[in-house]
Order: structure tokens, then C-alpha cells, then sequence
């Protein structure tokens, strides 16, 4: 075979090759851009907007990253990507929209659904007949009631048509029982009391039966009566209309209020602006527990970090040492905490500090006569946390402080000590400040994870003992981030995640702030080190 040959069949082979590639990939894109359009569709049909928009955004990304040949190395990253906007970014964008709204219990639907759900309502207008109801059900799962006016005339009445005024034998009517009512109809059996208790009922219930002016609605266990909606829409002044009082509703931050603050409910998402960042920062109820949450939430994440850095740093030290007998194993016993599940870890704690049966009131009980009351009294709940929070914390340090000695050249102490530096002189001048400079970032992560430490507090305490007087949800070992889960989902009075969205990015912005000055400051303790 020559040589020509040869490289004629490499060249269709690679482009046999490039073919599937293409037609592999294209069906994937198909399959993706089918998927995402059916999606986003029924997003929008549930008017889930932002949600929509996101998932057309990562299609959008999609195609081009499969089709551009340029950006053929993104293809590799893509599900990271789609991971990162759907459950990164969408979220955080989506929350910087929700603390500009009323989002929250009350609030929950788009303006036509709660407009939908308003004009449900229906009432007895003057004049109006009532009837006593038999509901009967039809083969395709249909209902038809008959119906028994004052005199004892019967009506059949069926959804979309007019009462019909039937004797038996008359529309498939059959004989009547004892109370007026026909044992059978034709095309429909009749429903007895523990057909409907069992969940016809329900459906039954909702049905608007007949037609016009003429149509009845259940109202009642044994009344049906021709009732009219309640409520009016009028699109053109954007207002309802209650039709039994003439009174109008104008819509008002999401709610439509009458002139004498009456509400109607539900009310509707609607932009408040910076209405809820307005209420944290001067509500007379938020203000209440708000000074003392924070106060003990900068104090809870530095001691936090204060006191689980000492004693890493300070087991560290001690096992420094080379020659010291069984390092491995003792070292290997004071990472145990590390290893088990936090969630595991804190209810265990929970258990032993109980100030009924717990191990450790118990065990203080019988030696010195005194339990402390870990969960009543606010200074002894917070150091329980604090103390938990040491268990947990810790390891990690000392994990980190004894990487980080190691990496200390031992010249620098050996010139010291001939120097005549104290072992004090040789760890603050020395030991400390390089030290901190592969430990300071790890600092102030530790310090913004201890900042937002809901876990802890919440399963350990619930954010207790609560606070005497407080008009909202609030407990004196809460921090902020359990303060927002008591607003938006705990707080007995409906969820509030609009304000809860607020208070979030405040902390954003709290924690941001406290970041970039200590990394400002973790950055001149590089500098002092780089003159060592």
C-alpha cells in the first residue's frame, strides 16, 4: 500500500471521526435545549420568573460553550458552571431581590392568582334562594346535585346549564325516596354522607352548579343557595369592589385595603423597596433583642476563634517536641472530636450538659453540690456553647498550628537562645508572628464560619434561653443567622422571608466588612515576617 493510501485513509478516519463527534454532540444539545425549553415553560406557567430566567441563562451558556470552537476547554467545566449559577448565584441574586419585597406568609402569590383567589368569594345576595343538596356522581366523574327548594320542589341542577325543574320520570329522573329526593338518576349514583367525608366532599364543594344568575354553590352540609361573587375586579381603576357593601379596595404594598384598613387575603408580591431594611433598623420590636444578639455574636465568633487557636496552638507546642513519649498516639486520640460528624457531636453534648439527667450536672451534683443550669440562666448557656464550641474547633487548629512549626526554620531559635531570649521572648518575637502568617487566613475563615454558626446554636440550644419581654422570636445565645430563621420560618407568626432576606445581606455586609480588615491586618504581619 503506498504511501498516498495511507494518509488518505487517516484523513477519512479522522474526519469519520469529527463527524460523530459533531452528531454526538448536537443530539446532546438537542437533548438539553428540549429539556430546558419544557422547563422553563412550566416555570413560567407557575410565573417562577427569576427561576425561568436562570435556567435560560444556562441553556443560553450551553449552547455556546458546545458550539463555539473557541471555547471548546470550558466543555469540560460545564456542569461545574451549571452547578454554580443555579445553586450559587441564582440563590444569592435571588435573595438581593427578595429583601426588596414583601415576600412572606400572605404575600406568597403573583397579583392575578391572589386577584383569582379573592374573587372566590361568594355571598347570599338579598332575595337569593336556598336549597337543601343531594349530590350525585356521574360515570366520567362528573356531579350533579338535586336540589329542594322551601316548597319542596325539586331541581336537577348540573355545572354550565340551567336548574331544571324535573318530575320523576322526567331527564332520567327516577322515583322519589320519602324526602323528595330520586334514588336514582340516570347516568349517576348518589353519594352517601361517608362517600363525601371521604374526599368527594371536597370536590363537591368548589363546583359552581347550574348557570347565570341561577347558579348555586354548596355552602353548607346541607344547604346550597345561588350565591354571587363576593368580590369584583375592576382592571381599569385597579381596584376590587366588595358587591354586598360597595366598599373599594385599593392595592397597597402588595395588600388591598379599604379606607378603613380593612385587608383582603391574600395579599400579593409586590417591591417595597427598602422597607424592610427600614423596619430592622428601626423597629421598635426588632430593636428590643437586636443590640444584644449582635453584641453576643461578635463576642461568641472571636472567643470562638480565640479559645479553639490557643488550645490547638498550645497542644501543638507541647507535642513539638520530637523525644516526647507516645506523640503519635495521644495526638492521634486529640483528633477524635475532628472525626466525628458535628451534628452527632453537638447532640451528644447536648445530652451531658442536660440539667435534668445529663452525665455532667449529675457527676458536679454528687462532687461540690452544685449543677449548673446550662440551658436556664443566659451566662451559663453561653459558655455551654462556648464550651462545645472548643470541643469542636480545636482539633482543626492544632492540626494546622503543628504543620505550621515544622515549617519554622530551627536556626532562627538557636540564634535566639545564644542571644539569651527568654522561651516567652522566643514564641512572641518569633514563633507567633510566623506562624500567623500560614494561620492568619485561616483565622478569619474560622471567624466568619463561627459569625454564621447556625448549626451549633440551633441544635444545641435552640437559640435559648429566650429573652424576657422580646416582641419578636429571640433567645439569648441566637446570633443573627438564627435570629433570620426565627423572622422567616420559626417566628409564630406567619414566614417573613422578604425582612429575613434583608437581614441576610446585612450580614453580608458585616462579615465582608470584618474579612477585608483582618486580612488587611493578617497582611502586615507578612510584611513584619518578610524583615525576620
Amino acid at each position: 500500500m503506498s504511501a498516498l493510501q495511507l494518509d488518505n485513509g487517516k484523513k477519512k478516519s479522522a474526519s469519520s471521526s469529527s463527524l460523530t463527534s459533531i452528531i454526538v454532540r448536537l443530539v446532546l444539545l438537542f437533548a438539553i435545549d428540549t429539556f430546558a425549553i419544557w422547563f422553563t415553560l412550566n416555570l413560567l406557567a407557575n410565573e417562577a420568573y427569576f427561576f425561568a430566567a436562570a435556567i435560560a441563562v444556562v441553556t443560553i451558556i450551553a449552547n455556546v460553550t458546545i458550539l463555539h470552537r473557541d471555547l471548546y476547554p470550558l466543555r469540560w467545566m460545564l456542569i461545574g458552571l451549571t452547578m454554580m449559577i443555579l445553586f450559587s448565584i441564582y440563590p444569592n441574586l435571588f435573595t438581593v431581590y427578595v429583601a426588596f419585597t414583601n415576600f412572606g406568609d400572605g404575600h406568597l402569590l403573583a397579583k392575578d392568582q391572589a386577584i383569582t383567589q379573592i374573587t372566590k368569594e361568594r355571598y347570599l345576595p338579598e332575595g337569593g334562594s336556598a336549597y337543601q343538596w343531594t349530590a350525585f356522581e356521574g360515570a366520567d366523574g362528573e356531579y350533579a346535585l338535586w336540589l329542594l327548594d322551601a316548597t319542596g320542589v325539586g331541581y336537577l341542577a348540573v355545572p354550565g346549564e340551567p336548574l331544571l325543574q324535573a318530575a320523576p320520570g322526567e331527564a332520567g329522573v327516577g322515583e322519589l325516596d320519602s324526602e323528595g329526593i330520586p334514588k336514582t338518576i340516570e347516568g349517576y349514583k348518589r353519594l352517601n354522607a361517608i362517600t363525601l367525608a371521604a374526599g368527594a366532599g371536597d370536590a363537591v364543594m368548589e363546583i359552581l352548579f347550574g348557570a347565570g344568575d341561577q347558579a348555586v354553590q354548596i355552602r353548607g352540609p346541607q344547604e346550597a343557595a345561588e350565591l354571587q361573587p363576593l368580590y369584583r375586579y375592576d382592571e381599569a381603576q385597579d381596584v376590587i369592589i366588595n358587591q354586598e357593601t360597595g366598599v373599594v379596595y385599593t392595592p397597597v404594598q402588595g395588600t388591598f385595603i379599604a379606607p378603613d384598613g380593612d385587608e383582603l387575603r391574600p395579599g400579593f408580591q409586590a417591591t417595597v423597596g427598602f422597607e424592610n431594611f427600614s423596619r430592622f433598623f428601626t423597629s421598635s420590636a426588632l430593636q428590643g433583642p437586636l443590640l444584644r444578639i449582635i453584641i453576643w455574636n461578635f463576642a461568641f465568633a472571636f472567643l470562638s476563634v480565640f479559645m479553639t487557636f490557643s488550645l490547638g496552638l498550645t497542644i501543638a507546642l507541647i507535642y513539638n517536641d520530637p523525644d516526647f513519649p507516645g506523640k503519635k498516639i495521644i495526638q492521634s486520640f486529640l483528633l477524635i472530636p475532628y472525626t466525628i460528624p458535628s451534628l452527632i457531636t453537638i447532640l451528644i453534648w447536648r445530652g451531658l450538659l442536660n440539667t435534668q439527667v445529663g452525665i455532667i450536672n449529675r457527676t458536679l451534683e454528687s462532687w461540690i453540690g452544685f449543677a449548673p443550669p446550662w440551658t436556664e440562666d443566659q451566662w451559663w448557656a453561653k459558655a455551654a456553647i462556648l464550651l462545645v464550641n472548643l470541643w469542636l474547633g480545636y482539633p482543626y487548629f492544632m492540626l494546622i498550628c503543628s504543620g505550621a512549626l515544622q515549617a519554622i526554620p530551627a536556626e532562627i531559635y538557636q540564634a535566639a537562645e545564644v542571644d539569651g531570649a527568654s522561651v516567652w521572648q522566643r514564641f512572641r518575637k518569633i514563633t507567633l508572628p510566623l506562624l500567623l502568617v500560614a494561620v492568619g487566613p485561616l483565622l478569619v475563615a474560622s471567624f466568619t464560619f463561627n459569625f454564621n454558626n447556625f448549626n451549633l446554636i440551633y441544635l444545641f440550644i435552640n437559640g435559648g434561653p429566650p429573652i424576657a419581654g422580646a416582641a419578636t422570636r429571640a433567645g439569648h445565645t441566637d446570633i443573627l443567622i438564627s435570629y433570620v430563621y426565627n423572622l422567616a420560618f420559626a417566628g409564630g407568626r406567619g414566614f417573613d422571608y422578604g425582612l429575613a432576606s434583608a437581614v441576610t445581606i446585612v450580614i453580608f455586609f458585616i462579615v465582608g466588612a470584618i474579612t477585608l480588615l483582618q486580612f488587611r491586618y493578617t497582611q502586615m504581619w507578612e510584611e513584619v515576617s518578610e524583615n525576620v
